[in-house]
């Protein structure tokens, strides 16, 4: 009996810690489908979506302003970067592919990036705190896709086809939520691919990834490090088959140099992931929200709402998600 009055107690208190733990929605109605997240602290956020839509809170996601970019409303920014509440990055994925930059709080944009290539597509960005900050987009020619800045994205070079890896046919990147690409403090620029072939790039070393792929929509779609980078959890699976829990996740505990599965995955597929604390990360997808407590071991369902990104604040505590239909919603651990 005692054995197993213990196990009901750990199995009680796990789910009573697993109920305190809440995703409240704070913003929906929208027609936009929201993919770029950026939560700068406890109080500033960014989001952009299709129809050219952006939007910025100064009460940690209580209200939002909205704007549509003139010029750009049937622009989709899949990804965006933003540094206070008057400077902001945004990315337009596709033919032609656009970057622009705000310094007044979204009233005015510079166009800072154009690229008019026929099957140019942009996936996502990301910024070191110092100005150091790379792009990445599907291949062309069957190498990878590259722009840096080390600027805050005033300006952009392209790096030479030549000095980029090969991918193959059929792997490219997803823009499901701007994070499936990483620059860490010391240089390293990490990526996960997906498509036919799912990978880890490590500066111009390519890893196989254990997630599912082989088809169009399966494969990596996010990744998360931590620890120096020597700790990472990438997610994704098929956005075909949402509800499917097979190779959603990946872990690495040695800076990528080999990847293994969980014990137990997210629910489905996930386009989203980010460490929020001590081993503590969730995971969000087109079926639901996950979190792990023990760095991505294992992972329970917090909720079946849908979401496309979630993002924790560079400087505080607030964690926020974004998806279809202007969907915003807030994570509050217990």
């Amino acid at each position: 009996m005692k054995p197993f009055l213990l196990s009901l107690g750990i199995a009680i208190l796990l789910v009573t810690r697993l109920q305190a733990q809440s995703v409240e929605t704070l913003r929906t109605g929208r027609n936009t489908s929201l993919r770029g997240l950026c939560v700068v602290d406890d109080s500033i956020a960014w989001v952009s979506g299709s129809r050219g839509s952006v939007g910025r809170s100064l009460d940690g996601g209580r209200s939002w302003t909205w704007l549509t970019v003139p010029g750009f409303e049937s622009s989709d920014f899949r990804d965006i970067e933003a540094w206070d509440a008057r400077t902001a990055v945004i990315m337009a994925v596709a033919e032609p592919a656009w970057i622009l930059r705000t310094e007044d709080g979204g009233a005015h944009w510079k166009v800072v990036y154009t690229d008019t290539t026929r099957g140019v597509f942009l996936d996502a960005m990301h910024f070191l705190p110092y100005g150091r900050g790379v792009c990445v987009g599907d291949p062309l020619g069957g190498r990878l896709y590259e722009l840096r800045t080390v600027d805050s994205g005033r300006s952009w070079t392209r790096t030479p086809a030549q000095q980029s890896p090969v991918l193959e046919d059929g792997e490219a990147f997803f823009a499901s939520s701007g994070s499936n690409a990483l620059l860490l403090p010391e240089g390293r620029r990490l990526a996960v691919t997906g498509g036919r072939r799912s990978r880890f790039l490590d500066d111009d070393r390519l890893r196989e990834l254990p997630l599912r792929q082989g088809g169009t929509s399966t494969g990596a779609n996010s990744l998360t490090a931590w620890g120096r980078g020597k700790r990472m959890v990438a997610v994704g699976g098929d956005f075909a088959k949402d509800r499917d829990t097979t190779g959603t996740s990946a872990i690495s505990r040695n800076g990528g140099r080999s990847w293994h599965t969980p014990e137990t995955g997210p629910n489905g597929y996930r386009s989203s992931v980010v460490y929020l604390g001590p081993r503590q990360l969730i995971a969000c997808g087109t079926s639901g929200i996950d979190l792990s407590t023990d760095g991505g071991m294992h992972w329970k369902e917090l909720s079946r709402e849908g979401f496309h990104a979630c993002a924790k604040a560079k400087q505080g505590r607030l964690v926020l998600l974004a998806g279809s239909g202007g969907r915003i919603a807030r994570y509050t651990p217990e």
